[in-house]
């Protein structure tokens, strides 16, 4: 069977994201738009169909004004966020009970991981709908939480900045390491990173 080189329009999808910073500020995202990336998320795969994740939407002006003056953690000043329409709020339940035992048995994070694929969905979905995404991990999570009324047992696991990249955008793919970097057949051949 013959293979087709050419780039599926999955694989297109996947290579037109990248990590936005600098957003339209006259371009509200359309909530219809926001619901479609949910639904992609909502549609992601979860051990023992847990689906652990919830996403909190703040489109308000006023909470993500407080997310720039309290929810940024020192070192990286992040003042892009000033200018961020949306922050999506990707939550991780972690009191189920599947997810704690079987994380307890093999080590594993199931309710991170489930939480991280269904966010992946969501982004992806946004990036087909032109809009830009930022994943971000460096933020305050209790003020986070605190902000949002979000509940004891329930993790911030990240937080997605998300608009319409504005028109000088310079954003583009950082480079990637080579497939015969990143994979091996059959056993493991490739460095540690340590």
């Amino acid at each position: 069977m013959a293979m087709n080189h050419d780039v599926s329009p999955f694989l297109s999808l996947v290579q037109q994201r990248n990590s936005c910073r600098t957003f339209d500020p006259e371009r509200p995202v359309p909530r219809e738009d926001i619901t479609a990336c949910l639904e992609a998320a909502r549609l992601a795969p979860s051990a023992c169909n847990q689906q652990p994740w919830r996403f909190v939407i703040v489109d308000d002006m006023h909470i993500r004004q407080a997310f720039f003056d309290h929810a940024r953690l020192p070192g990286i000043p992040h003042l892009w966020w000033s200018t961020v329409p949306v922050f999506v709020a990707v939550c991780c339940q972690r009191n189920v009970v599947t997810h704690r035992i079987a994380s307890f048995v093999s080590g594993l994070p199931y309710a991170w991981m489930d939480t991280a694929i269904a966010a992946e969905h969501f982004v992806l979905a946004a990036a087909e709908r032109d809009l830009g995404t930022c994943w971000i991990g460096w933020f305050n999570e209790k003020q986070v939480k605190k902000l949002l009324g979000i509940p004891r047992g329930t993790r911030v696991a990240a937080l997605i900045a998300l608009g319409y990249p504005s028109e000088t955008s310079s954003e583009g793919s950082s480079s990637r390491k080579p497939i015969e970097d990143i994979a091996s057949w059959n056993a493991w051949d490739g460095d540690s990173l340590s």
